[in-house]
């Protein structure tokens, strides 16, 4: 019975084993706390953290039951949970590589931060983070004033000088907007200031080539027109990418300092202009008189002339058919010579002709008698 107690071996080998073993037990007791130790507490805590995330993402905790339990189960993160976080993550990249482009708009796609591609309207897709894109409004109009500060103040920028050494206040306003939104992003810093510095350029250029009176009176529009064309020459020059679409010269005045005493100065001008115009007319007026009798006496001194010239040529002609009948019978011309020259002296003299025959003794003497006086004062009387 005893060896039977013992087992095989007898029942000494039996309790020597029995003693071994409680002696390794009392001596696995009394070890000190090491390394391992420090590990199993380690492990517990991040037991005890996966049992709370596992309660929080909809598993079941317990002391060792359950398929979430720190003896049974998957180990954290499961499948299910790496898959989620898996199809967020997709959604987000979806997210973050496909954008939309308005009809207004245009983009640029930047791999790896270099020009790509531009995009159109519409949706559009750029693979993040590899591919970034940025967004521009291409078609608004943006609007740049020059000569007006900030809250309405009158600013230094609008005074510029004309050819002939004046000072105009000019206030305008430049709208552009994006033709190329590639060299717009990538040629220049800084578009608006890029704007504003090329058109307030141009519009000293034009200004110091042109007067004060025609910029403030009738070359607006034109002075206009050349400043959109000389800006939009510049920008095409730096491949800015800006479209000039018009300039709007709102004001041309002198500065306010000396706007009462431009006012005379123009309205001293215009009365010199009146009196230039008065004077102008006068002489005008003057001058065409002179030169109407200039041309009467001319024509007067002409007729003179020709009718001097046919008189002469007329004398001459009969003094030449006179002196032809003269050598054909000298004595029957000499007498009709004679009696046309006493017709021609005596024809307006008051005269009174007597016959010597009539007083009969052959003297022809008769006492004087006035009858010239006497046909006078009857002439007299009948008128």
């Amino acid at each position: 019975m005893a060896g039977n107690n013992g087992g095989p071996w007898g029942g000494g080998g039996g309790s020597d084993g029995d003693d071994r073993n409680r002696g390794g037990d009392r001596g696995n007791d009394n070890r000190r706390p090491g390394p391992e130790g420090g590990r199993s507490e380690i492990d517990d805590l991040m037991k005890k953290g996966q049992e709370q995330l596992r309660v929080l993402m909809g598993g079941r905790g317990g002391n060792g039951s359950g398929p979430g339990g720190p003896t049974g189960g998957e180990p954290f993160p499961t499948r299910t949970v790496v898959g989620i976080g898996f199809v967020v993550a997709f959604i987000a990249w979806i997210a973050a590589s496909f954008y939309t482009v308005r009809p207004e708009e245009q983009s640029v796609e930047l791999f790896l931060g270099e020009f790509s591609s531009t995009g159109g309207p519409g949706l559009n897709f750029a693979p993040w983070p590899l591919v970034t894109y940025e967004v521009e409004a291409v078609t608004r109009e943006n609007t740049e004033d020059i000569g007006v500060g900030r809250g309405g103040q009158r600013g230094d920028a609008g005074l510029m000088l004309t050819t002939d050494e004046n000072i105009v206040d000019i206030d305008f306003q430049v709208v552009w907007n994006i033709s190329n939104l590639e060299h717009f992003k990538f040629n220049l810093a800084d578009g608006q200031q890029t704007v504003r510095a090329v058109s307030e350029a141009a519009m000293r250029e034009i200004i110091a080539q042109s007067e004060l009176s025609p910029i403030l009176n009738r070359d607006r529009e034109l002075i206009a027109d050349t400043v959109t064309i000389l800006i939009q020459s510049t920008l095409d020059s730096y491949e800015s990418g800006i479209n000039i679409v018009r300039v709007n010269l709102d004001r041309a005045d002198p500065p306010s300092e000396v706007i009462d005493a431009f006012r005379d100065v123009q309205a001293a001008e215009q009365e010199r202009d009146r009196l230039e115009r008065q004077a102008d007319a006068y002489a005008n007026r003057v001058l065409a008189g002179a030169r109407g009798e200039a041309a009467q006496v001319l024509e007067e001194a002409e007729g003179y002339r020709a009718r001097v010239v046919n008189e002469a040529q007329g004398e001459a002609s009969r003094f030449l058919a006179v002196l032809t009948e003269y050598r054909l019978a000298p004595e029957v011309t000499r007498k009709r010579l004679y009696l046309e020259t006493m017709e021609r002296v005596l024809g307006d003299v008051n005269k009174v002709i007597l016959d010597d025959n009539g007083s009969g003794n052959g003297q022809g003497v008769v006492p004087y008698l006035p009858l010239n006086e006497l046909r006078r004062n009857t002439t007299t009387a009948e008128n």
